[in-house]
């Protein structure tokens, strides 16, 4: 069985690239256009590890990620933001909130899924 990610991003063009790349390396890949949406099939489909992007309609990816970090049973989902607000102070609110890992856009493809492998790799 195939690890499930969820990429959430309202942006159209990265949610197709990056549904490509995942499927590529292997993984089931779910989709969601904003925060509700994100949330909603975070609670649905449990994915390992949530592609999650900053800035989003109806809720941002820092509301999503305190409101999975927030829930008992979704503690075990991974949380990589990728986002173009780069500056310290987001990345440190990112990772304050529970992020995982942080990626700022543009990101190169190569870094993205090496990121992706280490955070679902089994804890050795």
């Amino acid at each position: 069985m195939s690890t499930k990610i969820l990429i959430a991003d309202d942006e159209p063009n990265i949610l197709i690239s990056l549904e490509f790349l995942m499927k590529r390396e292997g993984y089931e890949v779910l989709l969601a256009r904003d925060g509700q949406e994100a949330i909603d099939t975070i609670l649905r489909e449990r994915p390992a590890l949530v592609l999650l992007d900053v800035m989003m309609p109806v809720k941002t990816g820092f509301d999503v990620c305190h409101e999975v970090r927030n829930n008992e049973a979704l503690q075990a989902t991974r949380i990589l933001m990728l986002t173009a607000k780069g500056r310290d102070t987001d990345v440190a609110k990112g990772l304050a909130l529970g992020a995982d890992a942080y990626m700022t856009k543009p990101f190169s493809t190569r870094d993205l899924v090496q990121k992706v492998r280490e955070m679902l790799e089994p804890s050795a």
